[in-house]
């Protein structure tokens, strides 16, 4: 018989490359995930995977395998959602915090789609900053899960009390009005933007200041036209010709007309998305939103590079 839970750590080495990388996200050692991996193999008689120093590349037969199991553990996760449901009634519902750029991105998408429909678990939400969300789950169990970001490494810290699963990378554009003349996808170096006009975050908060530095690195000192933390705000005065701005792919969704995305080498940012839960908060609901969750957001290229050998997340950095 084979271990539902070997599946699910199957399907997580695959998506992260690596047994380091599943244990990361499962919250186990790399040794445990060995062993249930060696257990595995000798459940079901298949070779899984061909081992590395840094990473474990799946057979083919161990992607047959990814393919069936998906399926299983999402019935099997909907039926305990549909026993709990049935049996104690609130137990359905998923307390989620979520940013707003996610949200306005992920949660249409999500509703719409018949496959979330037919689990019969519905969401009561939190929309707001990272910092809020995380205080959902500090104080007393008002959320469930809650999905925050992080720019580089500072400005947002939460209790180790909490789990961390690390969701992909979301990465900033350069945008620029297109009334400016410049063509979309052109790579430009930090020197021709220079004497532009910026929309930048506030002066004092962390990501500001992760931006900062990151300009001064490329001696590019920006003419500031206006400050502002609403990214939509930002989309839309870029394309009424205000200035240039930073503003993450999943903001950019709904962009306006009139902006143009550049490609410009000496800016590489991302901001790092996590998913936050409470050590009881492990069960079918959560598992079956973020199951959804990784669906849609791999549709626009945000989730592990998991075919990247000795690729890491950011914990493992």
């Amino acid at each position: 018989m084979v271990n539902p839970v070997h599946l699910r750590t199957l399907l997580e080495v695959i998506r992260h490359g690596s047994f380091s990388g599943a244990a990361v996200s499962l919250g186990y050692t790399a040794s445990a995930v060995s062993q249930q991996m060696s257990a595995l193999e000798r459940d079901t008689g298949a070779t899984l995977f061909t081992r590395a120093a840094r990473s474990a590349v799946p057979t083919d037969a161990a992607l047959a395998m990814a393919r069936h199991a998906a399926k299983v553990l999402t019935d099997i996760d909907a039926l305990l959602a549909s026993t709990a449901r049935a049996g104690s009634g609130p137990a359905h519902e998923l307390r989620l915090g979520i940013f707003p750029s996610l949200a306005t991105f992920a949660l249409p998408r999500l509703l719409r789609m018949p496959e979330w429909q037919r689990l019969g678990v519905s969401l009561r939400l939190f929309v707001g900053e990272p910092a809020h969300a995380i205080q959902g789950l500090r104080t007393g169990g008002d959320l469930d899960l809650a999905l925050v970001y992080q720019v580089g490494q500072a400005g947002l810290a939460w209790p180790s009390t909490l789990s961390r699963q690390w969701i992909g990378d979301d990465d900033f554009r350069v945008i620029l009005p297109a009334s400016w003349g410049i063509r979309s996808g052109s790579r430009v170096t930090a020197d021709q933007l220079a004497d532009m006009p910026w929309i930048m975050h506030h002066p004092g908060t962390a990501d500001a200041t992760v931006i900062e530095r990151l300009f001064a690195s490329c001696n590019l000192h920006p003419r500031i036209a206006a400050y502002c933390d609403d990214f939509n705000a930002s989309l839309e005065l870029t394309a009424a010709g205000l200035g240039a701005a930073l503003v993450p792919e999943l903001a950019m969704v709904n962009r306006p007309e009139g902006i143009v995305a550049l490609d410009v080498p000496e800016i590489r940012l991302a901001r790092s998305i996590f998913a936050l839960r409470t050590g009881d908060a492990d069960d079918a609901r959560v598992r079956l939103f973020m199951d959804q969750l990784a669906d849609i957001l791999r549709s626009q290229s945000i989730g592990p590079k998991h075919t990247t050998p000795g690729y890491a997340p950011p914990s493992e950095r």
